[in-house]
């Protein structure tokens, strides 16, 4: 602000103003709340509700800014709300004036209090509603009962954690966002590359052998394409090899590549995709299966004892990530967090170990858990959460369906 500008110009500082959006038109839009309509006011006044403490007489015209703009927006008015009320209503304002005030506007966390002149001070007191906020007079605020959208979303309200891999977490921090959700991330795991790219450098130089390559995360699917390319090869490699999928984001990863998927079973898991595979034969068939270094050993333990020849390769690691628990643990331990969401077996198991030595049944009392399918389900069932929802579609979509 100006204030801000000043000082650095008396220090001699060079300084840039980058304009933004004001909160004072901001917030009361996100409680529903236009500073002018059309049929209502064309006019609005902005005041500072919190002078500056050092002055005897308030710079603020009472007489002329009571009933001289259809709207009044103060800043920073909280503390001040009774004296406020009260100058509105000695210079004029009837008591009956619609007023809203608003505290940590635009944000997941936003309270919003209505009421009118005559009551708007004890209402703020019951609500316990404390700084920052801004409060909005005038007859604009009755709009809010219609144009209230922001407080409607599906997951306003609610404070969701995310144990997935950061890199991959954006997507999901990004939808829970956009329907209400206040999202701390808690990235459990981590993606590495393998430590040793032996066995898949050799899978790569005999690619010619196999007949099929199964990919069950995007993961393996950009750890195996970014070998491929580091080796100077590229997707030529894959000529007459079928191409078998566990989920949609994988598909979709290989299709923008311009690899056709000849597989993806209807239901993503891969229990699944052993009966799709037996439409095809599976005895005397060679398959490569790139994926984490820690993984289920279903489909390939399955496929080789249809009599086909399979080799799994590493093609990246799924490590402990080293954020630290602290925050999480204050925000469990005052009960503000309402779901957690379990991505994979590994978050669950990383979630668990890097709260080891808390009361986990204590923390998670009142907390929802919410998991991607019934294996990262089973994960946390096994290791003592009560799982209170399991997608059905088992994908980022899912989840968030079924946390909604």
């Amino acid at each position: 602000g100006g204030e801000e500008a000043e000082y650095l110009a008396d220090q001699g500082i060079d300084f840039e103003v980058v304009p933004g959006v004001s909160s004072a038109y901001a917030v009361p839009a996100y409680a529903g709340i236009p500073v002018t309509q059309r049929g209502h006011t064309s006019t609005v006044a902005f005041i500072t509700g919190h002078e500056d403490d050092t002055k005897d007489d308030s710079d603020i015209d009472w007489a002329h800014i009571s009933t001289g703009a259809g709207t009044l927006v103060f800043l920073m008015g909280v503390r001040n709300l009774e004296l406020i009320v009260k100058n509105l209503i000695e210079y004029g304002r009837p008591p009956e004036t619609p007023v809203a005030v608003i505290r940590w506007g635009t944000t997941p966390q936003q309270q919003t209090v209505v009421g009118t002149l005559s009551d708007i001070v004890d209402k703020v007191r019951e609500a316990a509603l404390t700084p920052p906020a801004i409060t909005v007079v005038g007859e604009v605020v009755r709009l809010r009962e219609k144009l209230n959208w922001f407080e409607k979303k599906p997951l306003f309200g609610k404070t969701i954690l995310v144990t997935r891999a950061r890199p991959q977490a954006s997507q999901l921090v990004e939808k829970l966002s956009q329907r209400g959700a206040q999202v701390i991330e808690f990235p459990t795991i981590k993606i590495v590359p393998p430590s040793s790219f032996g066995e898949m450098d050799q899978a790569i130089q005999d690619m010619a052998r196999y007949d099929w390559v199964i990919f069950s995360s995007v993961n393996g699917v950009e750890s195996f394409f970014q070998r491929l390319r580091e080796l100077g090869r590229d997707v030529r490699e894959l000529k007459g090899i079928k191409i078998a999928v566990v989920g949609p984001k994988t598909r979709e990863k290989i299709e923008d590549m311009g690899i056709k998927v000849d597989l993806m079973p209807q239901e993503y898991r891969a229990e699944q995709i052993l009966s799709e595979l037996e439409k095809y034969g599976i005895e005397g068939k060679r398959f490569l299966i790139p994926r984490a270094k820690m993984a289920r050993d279903l489909v390939p333990v399955e496929l080789a004892g249809r009599g086909a020849e399979v080799d799994v390769v590493t093609a990246y690691e799924t490590v402990m990530d080293d954020t630290p628990a602290q925050e999480v643990v204050e925000l469990l331990q005052e009960g503000k967090v309402d779901i957690v969401t379990f991505t994979s077996s590994s978050t669950v198991k990383n979630f668990v170990h890097k709260l080891r030595g808390f009361d986990l049944t204590q923390f998670l009392n009142k907390v929802r858990i919410v998991c991607i399918g019934p294996i990262t389900a089973q994960t946390a069932q096994g290791l003592g959460l009560s799982v209170h929802k399991t997608a059905e579609v088992y994908t980022i979509e899912g989840l968030i369906e079924a946390i909604v």
